[in-house]
Formats: C-alpha cells, sequence, structure tokens
C-alpha cells in the first residue's frame, strides 16, 4: 500500500524542482528553533493522551463511539455555494477500520459537544408526573448544552403531552356531565403554562444555536480554504528561505486553532491542507537539514503513538482504546507532519495494523454484545407479553385492579432490570412496552373514573338515609321507628364505598343520628324496667358471695347453705333480657361449689338435680321439665339396654368359673348400670313430683 496515512501524506510525485540555494547561518538557525519548538509541543501532546482519555472514557460503557444524530433540524435554510465546497485535490485510499475512525472524527470536528450528550443519564420519564417532568425539562434548559438535550426534550414533550391530553379529556368528560357544551370547553392549568414556556424558551435556543453555528461552521471552512491558499503561495515566493518557513509555520497554527468545521468538509479539507503540507516540505529539499529535521521528529512522535496504539490493541476494554485511538489519530492527522519516504509506508502499515486490531476486537466485542442483547429482547418482549395479558384481564372490582396495579408495578421493574436491547429495534421496543403500559392505565383510569362515578351516586343514597335518621332521631313512636332506624342501617352496610374525603364525615353523622335515637329508646325501656336492673345488681352481689364462699366439715350444713343461696336467687327474679346469662353462670357455680362436699356421688347427684329442679320450675310454663323428663327417660331405656346387653354376653361364659377376671368385670360392670339405673329413675320421680 503506498503511504496515504489516510491523511494523505506525500508521495513524492509531485516534487517541486527548484534551483537550490544556500541559507544562511542566521536563518538556519531561526528554523532550527521554530522546529525544536515544535517539536516539544507535540511530544508534550502525546504523552497526555492516555491520562486525557482515561477521565473521558467509562471502561464500563456499552455506548457505541459514533455520536448521536443531531434530531432537531434548524430553522435555517442550506447555504452551500461553490466557495465552500472543498475538491479533493489527490486521490484517498481508505479502509473500513480506518474510515470508523474518521467519520468520528469528523463528527466530532462539526460539534464538540457530541461527548457530553452521552452523559446524560436516561431517565423513566413515562413514570413521572407533570409536574416532574417539567422539573427535569427545566433542569436540563439551566445545567446542559441546548444541543445536547434534544433527545431527552423530544422523549419529555412526548410523555408530558399523552398525560395532559388523558387529563384533558378527563375534565372535559366532567365539563359535559356538568351541562357544559362540548365546543365552549377549555382547559389549562399552571404546570402547562409553564411546560409550554419553557419549550418555546428551547425551541429558541436551539434555533439560534444552529444558526449561530452554521455561520461559524461556514466562516471556519472559508479560513481553513484560505490558509491552504497561502500554503499553496509559499512555493512561488521569492524570498529568504528562513522567512518563508516562518511563515509556514504561522499559517500551521492558524489552521490548528481555526476551529470546526462541517461534517462532510473535514476529510477532503485535511486532505487537501496535507497534501500541499507535504508540497511545502518537498519544496524544503533545497536544505535536506532542515526537512530531515521535522521529518525525524515526525517520524518520533508517531513512533510513540504507533506503540500506544499497539498497547491498545491488547487492552480488553474495548471502548476505552477506540476512545483513545481516536485521539491518537487525531494527533496523528492533526498535529504532525509527514515523515521521510523511506519510512512512510511502513510507519502507515504498523499504525493501520494495530488500529484495525483494535477494530476488529471492538467488533467482536459488540457482536457478544449483540447475543446478550437479543437475549435482552426476548425477555423483554416476554414481560411486554405478560403485560398485554394483564390488559386483557376482565375482573372489574377494585381488589383485583390492586392486584394488577402491584402486577404491573413489578413487570415495570422487571423491563428496566432486563438490560439492553439491540440499537435498531430499541426504539420499537421502548415504544411497545409504553403503549402497553399506557393501555393498562387507560383502563385503570377508565375503571377508576366510573368507580368514582358510582361512588357520588352512593353519596346521594348515603346522604338520603341520613336525613331519615336525622328526621326520626326524636321520635316518641319506638314501636314504629325502631323498626325503621335497623332497616337504613342494613341499607347503609349494602350501599358502599363513597368519595374517601366525605366517608368519616357522613359515616359521623349518621352514625350520630342513630345513636342518638337508641340512646334514647334505651333510656326509656331502662326506666320501665328499672327493676329488672336492680334485680340484675342484686344477683351479680349474691354470684360474688357465691364465690367467695368458704364450706365447712359438715355437708349437711353446707348443702342447706347452698340451697338457701338458690332459693335467695329464685326470690330475686327476672332480670333484663339481654342479662339473663348470669342465671347460667349462678348455677354453674353451684355445681363446682357442690362438687367440692365430701358425701356420697349418688347422694351428692341427687341433691344437685334438685337445686337443678329448683331452677326449672316454673308454674306457667313446663316446657323446661318437660324437655329434663324426657331426657331422663330417654337416659333410663339406653341404660337398660346396656345392662341388657351385658346380661346377654354373661351367656358366652356359662363353662367358665365366676372368679374369672372377666365375667368379674362384666358383673362389676352390670352393678354400675343397676346403681346408675336407679339414680336416673329417682330423679324421674323427682321431676313427676313437680308437676304437682
Amino acid at each position: 500500500m503506498s503511504e496515504t496515512d489516510n491523511l494523505q501524506e506525500a508521495d513524492g510525485k509531485n516534487e517541486v524542482e527548484s534551483q537550490e540555494t544556500t541559507p544562511t547561518q542566521e536563518t538556519t538557525s531561526t528554523i532550527e528553533n521554530e522546529v525544536e519548538s515544535n517539536n516539544v509541543e507535540t511530544e508534550a501532546k502525546i504523552s497526555e493522551v492516555e491520562t486525557e482519555v482515561e477521565t473521558e472514557v467509562n471502561a464500563e460503557a456499552e455506548e457505541t463511539v459514533k455520536t448521536e444524530v443531531i434530531e432537531e433540524k434548524p430553522e435555517v435554510e442550506e447555504e452551500a455555494t461553490a466557495e465552500t465546497e472543498v475538491k479533493p485535490e489527490v486521490e484517498v485510499t481508505t479502509e473500513d477500520h480506518v474510515d470508523e475512525i474518521e467519520a468520528s472524527n469528523a463528527e466530532d470536528a462539526e460539534d464538540e459537544s457530541n461527548a457530553e450528550r452521552h452523559e446524560l443519564e436516561d431517565k423513566d420519564y413515562h413514570a413521572m408526573t407533570m409536574d416532574q417532568l417539567a422539573t427535569e425539562f427545566n433542569t436540563l434548559l439551566k445545567h446542559h448544552k441546548i444541543q445536547t438535550i434534544s433527545k431527552h426534550v423530544n422523549e419529555i414533550k412526548g410523555e408530558f403531552n399523552s398525560k395532559f391530553n388523558a387529563l384533558l379529556d378527563e375534565k372535559k368528560e366532567e365539563f359535559v356531565n356538568d351541562g357544559g357544551n362540548e365546543i365552549d370547553f377549555y382547559y389549562t392549568n399552571d404546570t402547562k403554562k409553564l411546560f409550554n414556556s419553557l419549550y418555546k424558551e428551547y425551541k429558541q435556543s436551539i434555533n439560534a444555536y444552529y444558526k449561530e453555528r452554521e455561520q461559524n461552521l461556514k466562516l471556519n471552512l472559508e479560513n481553513r480554504l484560505q490558509i491552504i491558499e497561502d500554503i499553496k503561495g509559499l512555493l512561488n515566493v521569492e524570498e529568504n528561505m528562513g522567512t518563508t518557513y516562518k511563515t509556514f509555520k504561522e499559517l500551521q497554527e492558524k489552521w490548528r486553532n481555526a476551529g470546526p468545521i462541517p461534517r462532510d468538509k473535514y476529510n477532503n479539507a485535511w486532505n487537501t491542507y496535507h497534501h500541499h503540507v507535504e508540497r511545502f516540505y518537498d519544496f524544503l529539499h533545497l536544505n535536506n537539514d532542515l526537512r530531515d529535521m521535522d521529518f525525524k521528529h515526525n517520524y518520533e512522535q508517531k513512533l510513540k503513538i504507533i506503540e500506544r496504539a499497539e498497547e491498545l490493541a491488547k487492552d480488553e476494554n474495548t471502548n476505552r482504546s477506540f476512545r483513545e485511538l481516536q485521539v491518537l489519530h487525531k494527533l496523528w492527522k492533526e498535529e504532525l507532519g509527514p515523515v521521510g519516504k523511506v519510512h512512510r509506508e511502513e510507519i502507515w502499515e504498523r499504525f493501520s495494523k494495530a488500529t484495525k486490531t483494535i477494530h476488529d476486537k471492538r467488533q467482536a466485542y459488540y457482536a457478544d454484545m449483540d447475543k446478550a442483547h437479543e437475549k435482552n429482547l426476548e425477555l423483554k418482549e416476554e414481560i411486554i407479553a405478560q403485560i398485554l395479558a394483564v390488559n386483557e384481564d376482565t375482573t372489574s372490582s377494585h381488589s383485583a385492579w390492586q392486584k394488577k396495579i402491584k402486577t404491573i408495578e413489578k413487570l415495570r421493574e422487571d423491563f428496566f432490570n432486563a438490560g439492553k436491547v439491540p440499537l435498531k429495534v430499541n426504539e420499537a421496543t421502548w415504544s411497545k412496552f409504553k403503549d402497553a403500559v399506557r393501555t393498562f392505565n387507560r383502563g385503570k383510569n377508565h375503571f377508576y373514573k366510573d368507580l368514582k362515578k358510582d361512588q357520588y351516586e352512593n353519596l346521594t343514597k348515603k346522604k338520603d338515609l341520613i336525613k331519615i335518621a336525622e328526621d326520626n332521631k326524636e321520635s316518641e313512636d319506638f314501636t314504629t321507628v325502631t323498626p325503621l332506624m335497623k332497616k337504613i342501617q342494613n341499607e347503609w352496610k349494602k350501599i358502599g364505598h363513597v368519595p374517601r374525603r366525605d366517608s368519616d364525615k357522613i359515616w359521623k353523622q349518621f352514625k350520630g343520628a342513630c345513636n342518638h335515637y337508641f340512646d334514647r329508646m334505651h333510656a326509656e325501656r331502662k326506666a320501665k324496667d328499672q327493676h329488672l336492673y336492680d334485680a340484675f345488681d342484686k344477683k351479680v352481689k349474691l354470684l360474688d358471695g357465691l364465690k367467695a364462699l368458704e364450706l365447712t366439715e359438715d355437708p349437711k350444713a353446707d348443702i342447706k347453705t347452698l340451697q338457701a343461696k338458690i332459693s335467695e336467687w329464685k326470690d330475686i327474679g327476672y332480670v333484663p333480657q339481654n342479662k339473663r346469662y348470669i342465671d347460667g353462670k349462678f348455677y354453674k357455680a353451684i355445681d363446682d361449689t357442690f362438687d367440692k362436699l365430701k358425701m356420697d356421688k349418688s347422694k351428692l347427684e341427687m341433691v344437685k338435680f334438685e337445686s337443678k329442679l329448683e331452677n326449672l320450675a316454673n308454674p306457667d310454663d313446663t316446657r323446661l321439665l318437660d324437655n329434663e323428663q324426657n331426657f331422663i327417660r330417654k337416659k333410663i331405656d339406653e341404660i337398660k339396654s346396656e345392662i341388657n346387653q351385658l346380661e346377654n354376653n354373661l351367656q358366652f361364659f356359662s363353662n367358665v368359673k365366676s372368679d374369672n377376671p372377666l365375667v368379674k368385670d362384666v358383673h362389676k360392670n352390670i352393678d354400675n348400670h343397676k346403681k346408675s339405673l336407679d339414680t336416673w329413675k329417682a330423679k324421674l320421680t323427682k321431676v313427676r313430683g313437680m308437676y304437682s
């Protein structure tokens, strides 16, 4: 390959024949000093490459090196004229791995804010409220260059408009429901006004930026073209060589500081510039010492660049090595001049080889990354499908929607944690995800909008019940009003939820009216049945005394005491209906006390039964005695049946001696049953006696 260096180093074919002259010692000294100064400056720039790039590149970044295409278009017309066009004067031979570097550097040359654009954090704007979106928009305007935020501004604008349109539909529906004419509807709010103001500020700033940039790019290009013409003119200047060389160096410095130019003119301009720089160096062949001094310096610095590139080729962090390689190519192209012909092809081949190694590693890295991104894509597609499945669920209860909301929140979190997808489908995947979530939100909003409507209807119904309760809370007709109050209490429970802000207020109103009525009713009934409440108080004291009773060693005396307690209990009389539970407590305490007596169990059983009969006896109602008599008869029949069964079993032991343990056990069991039978017969006799 001929030495093109992709920067158009001289191929030696356009040498300018000129009469040799010998510069004076003074001229030579001046040129040497300027060359040395330039050498020191270039060496310093190369030595700073590593540290300079390290601060710019995140080792783990997955972003592509090519910078983002500007989305916002300036509202100015293109003014391309023949004067701004740069036509290459030499043929350019390129390679893919070099083209990629050149394209990135060309883009950076036009807009130096590309790096900052990549540093902006991607955020979930869909999850933000309108207020939060306006705040985020304001932050971008205040803290970032206007040309770096277009992508984020477009996303924020889309989300804000979507949310505001949903709010607008809701307000419009309320307006129409309240009797308004749809044609008269208008709505805005402070957040919308602020957002419109911010967007207007953004549009003005971005348009001003593009207009200014276009003018600057055009002016810079014109300046660079003039510098090229001035260098071309040096070949025809008839003056002292030292003065010509000094002028050449001044033109080179002006070129370095000329500023960015349009990216589509970048490579042609640089190639043309290098071509004429090389022609000038060929012109310097009249004094080989001076030219060789520059060639030597350039050769040494380019070797350093190559060595650094070869080190980068071994680096596993492909993004970092590629980003630094861009800087090395820029130094090679923009800071250093040509080298001697003997080295040109050799060093370019070496630099190109290191560049290709980094390029190939980077391509392999992104190939592996693409595979991982494809898996992430499958996962995200599955998550989107799950969200769509939730959207198809027709369950319409509040609890079901709350469950679906939690499910969607979890799926959203899974989506954002799933990682990046291939760049070519990133926007489409994100759009599908947002559409699915928006569909869910619309369904949710529609449900709760209807639910809110139902709640207002429920509020009206409950207010009607409150009016009924308020109208009747002072009524004296307890017989008629009490069923009504109980009825509206049951209806209240069935009506359902009302808006939360009204719930406590109306409940307190309704509860207060009902309680007022029932408190009055209970107070009046209590006044009529005061003797029943007095009886209850006496029974409470008697029960407490029974529990504290201490038995003597004389069972008969203790039985009389307990019987006296029972008689006293009966003499007290009835208690209120809702207090009759105390009778059960009393007779339970009586039974517990009887169990503590030291006497024959059968006799004790009869004593306890007689006490029980005292409680059952009622001249006006024999149902309790009837139930007890039927129970005893049934018990007697069961015992008789068991005795007969046991006696029948003895027939199987006719040949067994009477002292056999098994036979003795059967006889003992029969005797116990007969004793129990006698007790139950005695109880039956006692019950029958109670009727008379």
